[in-house]
């Protein structure tokens, strides 16, 4: 079977690769255009088409009968004896599952499923709104649907980044090319507000009788933490930095990157 070394993991990840002009808008991925962008207001995409949501739970730890479901709902020409399942291991909190029929993966649909209680920190209707959006603005697959416990997107053909590829400047520069570009979003073209001290807060809330007593050497004391947050909502603002659109989960294996495009 000819699998490429890698994957998308199950977070919303982005494609690096040279862009064509957005053809929900007039500004696209030429590295003058993106270097000179600084705060411009790009216009917001079109309203995304509604995603199909299914009322499929798909059990964490038996993915691939869920993920066949899916699957005859998204694929109902795929005769089910022919569909092969690739597992991915790399992914923190989700789970994540490949579904396709040809060897090369060229119509491959990807299941991820979400992890134990992300539901807590993750705003997931939110989550959705946003991937269409990347989606919109090409830094993003294709999501075809959204089932109870998670959601279901294209599969990105490419090399999954890990620490020693991200430090050669061919690939750093185009990272940084397309975090630029990210940054310039704006939905329905309107300044986005801040959510930085109101996901902290939740944080804390959450962990503050979590933290496991051996970590206590490593790990500061949440009153302490506490104080710098306190001490960074007071002096972030000052400095006068504009509030932008982002990734929020920019792990290595996030980023996929296809030496062909």
């Amino acid at each position: 079977m000819a699998v490429p070394p890698s994957a998308p993991l199950p977070c919303s990840p982005f494609y690096l690769r040279r862009q064509a002009p957005c053809p929900q808008c007039s500004w696209g991925m030429e590295e003058k255009a993106a270097a000179g962008a600084g705060c411009r207001e790009p216009p917001g995409p079109p309203r995304a088409a509604a995603v199909p949501c299914f009322g499929i739970s798909v059990d964490q730890d038996d993915i691939l009968p869920g993920a066949l479901r899916l699957i005859r709902e998204l694929r109902p020409l795929w005769k089910p004896q022919q569909v092969r399942t690739k597992r991915f291991t790399d992914g923190i909190t989700n789970k994540l599952v490949a579904c396709y029929v040809e060897e090369d993966m060229r119509d491959c649909v990807l299941v991820r499923v979400y992890g134990e209680r992300t539901e807590l920190l993750v705003d997931r209707e939110n989550e959705v709104r946003n991937f269409q959006l990347l989606r919109a603005h090409g830094c993003a697959p294709k999501l075809y649907c959204t089932f109870q416990n998670g959601l279901c997107y294209e599969y990105m053909r490419g090399m999954a980044l890990g620490p020693e590829h991200i430090r050669e400047p061919r690939l750093f520069r185009l990272i940084a090319l397309e975090m630029a570009k990210i940054h310039t979003i704006h939905a329905n073209g309107s300044l986005p507000k801040p959510i930085l001290w109101h996901k902290m807060h939740n944080y804390f809330t959450l962990v503050k009788n979590e933290i496991n007593p051996s970590l206590s050497a490593d790990v500061p004391k949440v009153e302490v933490l506490e104080r710098e947050l306190a001490w960074l909502k007071e002096h972030l603002p000052q400095l006068d930095s504009p509030v932008v659109f982002c990734h929020n989960d920019l792990l290595c294996k996030n980023i996929i990157y296809d030496s062909t495009k």
